[in-house]
């Protein structure tokens, strides 16, 4: 078939990182912008002769040899000899990530990047801009025609293969730069605009996770707190609706008039509090069940943070646990089963030890009690995932059975989901849970009770939450990611 498609870019070679970033820059505008002016035309009723067609940019690296600079990090470099590539999207969201990725490949292995236009179509739905909804003006035929004049998105091109390790190159394909493909990313863009109700642009590389808003009012509480010290270290706060409140003494900035509040809080509303240098915090209300933790982590791993953390409720399964004990998760029973055909059962989540390190040192350092007593009310053990919240009700005894014979000593239904899904996407993982229930031994939750120890416990468990990411961001990232989540043939960007 015959499309019409922007002029020819011929690739290109580059021994700096800058200028691969540049390049890649200049054909992704080039090429979005031809697709959005095509758009425009159908929109006002040209029918072309021909189908549109954009491509994503591509950068390929060549090596011949297993020699490389000796490097402690976990990611940047590649196994060996041979053809590496991959496809690109939102160099202006993705510019500071993709710099150190061509940083880290030029300098470990001495080569040049190549860098050109791909064959991979951008579906048209990946084209608008953040505030467009051109298609909405179209009639139903017009909308059906859409299909024979552009691009859609296809699932082919966008499955995690290459992140579940089942993905196999055809006969003189290039091996794979990175997790995820170019049509991948923005479909998870897509998604996060729609389930957190905020932009992409907007989220930190520090994401903590809960199942309760009572977690959430005191984050915001928090972050309004913060913007009205004009020395706070974050610079804006950002709520559903990308409403925008700046901190005290700056300008607010042309993206904050788009801001409005929605109608309604989104499915998994996303708060953002802002640094300058993206190593801020943002907190998300994923609800209840492993299924809400699946799909948001899927798309949050695009943005590849650089560690995600579950705050959260639990059912304690000790009868020496107290209603607001706290709990360290250093292994997983996954009865979650929402990951069961991309994670197989037998693949063991371990605990990270900057992670472990952290939060341990934040609970000692909010709660002002010396390491060698945490144990009185913190117990670092096995948590149990389950998709059925009512297991007790369960005949026989059956899944106490279990959780006794795996030693959990706390029960969730999300927790071993986001870890899972860590490792899965190689994002550095952690859990502090809070006991605010015993089923096994009576004490189930009541309105009053629960209301009383949500009021007790939530400021502090969410103030030992964010001290953790204090420690970790002040440790390095460098630090963070760990080996443990790499692969044999691992990809090399982060």
């Amino acid at each position: 078939m015959t499309f019409t498609k922007p002029a020819f870019t011929a690739p290109t070679s580059h021994r700096t990182a800058s200028s691969a970033l540049a390049q890649v820059q200049a054909i992704y505008a080039e090429q979005i912008g031809f697709l959005r002016q095509a758009m425009q035309r159908f929109v006002a009723g040209e029918t072309p002769a021909a189908p549109y067609r954009a491509c994503y940019p591509f950068v390929r690296l060549h090596t011949r040899t297993v020699a490389r600079a000796d490097s402690k990090l976990a990611y940047g470099f590649v196994e060996g000899p041979g053809h590496y590539e991959t496809t690109l999207t939102r160099p202006d969201l993705f510019a500071g990530y993709y710099a150190e990725q061509f940083r880290l490949l030029i300098e470990n292995h001495g080569v040049e990047l190549e860098v050109g236009t791909s064959n991979q179509p951008i579906p048209i739905h990946f084209s608008f801009a953040d505030n467009d909804h051109i298609e909405g003006q179209l009639s139903a035929e017009r909308r059906m025609l859409m299909r024979d004049v552009f691009d859609l998105p296809d699932l082919h091109a966008m499955d995690d293969g290459i992140a579940n390790g089942t993905w196999e190159p055809k006969p003189g394909e290039a091996q794979p730069l990175s997790l995820f493909t170019a049509p991948r990313m923005d479909y998870s863009l897509q998604r996060l605009r729609h389930y957190t109700g905020t932009l992409p642009e907007w989220f930190q590389n520090f994401v903590l996770f809960t199942n309760y808003q009572f977690y959430i009012d005191e984050f915001i509480r928090l972050g309004r707190a913060e913007m009205a010290k004009p020395d706070s270290e974050y610079i804006a706060f950002i709520e559903p609706g990308n409403v925008v409140t700046r901190r005290q003494g700056l300008a607010p900035e042309a993206v904050d008039a788009l801001g409005n509040p929605p109608p309604r809080l989104p499915q998994m509303p996303a708060y953002h509090l802002v640094r300058a240098d993206q190593s801020g915090t943002t907190m998300v209300n994923i609800g209840v069940g492993p299924a809400n933790a699946k799909t948001i982590t899927d798309h949050i791993a695009v943005l590849r943070p650089h560690a995600w953390m579950m705050l959260g409720h639990c059912a304690g399964l000790r009868n020496s646990q107290q209603l607001g004990d706290y709990v360290l998760a250093h292994a997983y029973v996954r009865e979650d089963h929402v990951l069961d055909e991309e994670l197989p059962l037998w693949v063991p989540i371990p605990a990270l030890a900057e992670i472990q390190v952290a939060l341990q040192q934040a609970v000692a350092d909010v709660t002002q009690v010396p390491e060698d007593d945490l144990k009185r009310f913190m117990r670092t053990g096995t948590v149990a995932s389950t998709d059925n919240r009512n297991w007790e009700l369960l005949p026989d005894n059956t899944p106490q059975r279990r959780f006794s014979q795996s030693r959990a000593v706390a029960l969730d239904m999300e927790s071993a989901t986001i870890a899972a899904n860590g490792f899965r996407f190689r994002v550095p993982y952690g859990t502090l849970l809070c006991v605010s229930d015993k089923p096994l031994h009576g004490e189930i939750k009541l309105p009053g009770m629960a209301n009383h120890f949500y009021r007790e416990r939530v400021d502090q468990h969410l103030r030992i939450g964010m001290r953790a990411v204090n420690i970790l961001r002040e440790g390095g990232v460098d630090r963070l990611h760990s080996r443990k989540l790499r692969s044999f043939a691992e990809v090399a960007f982060q």
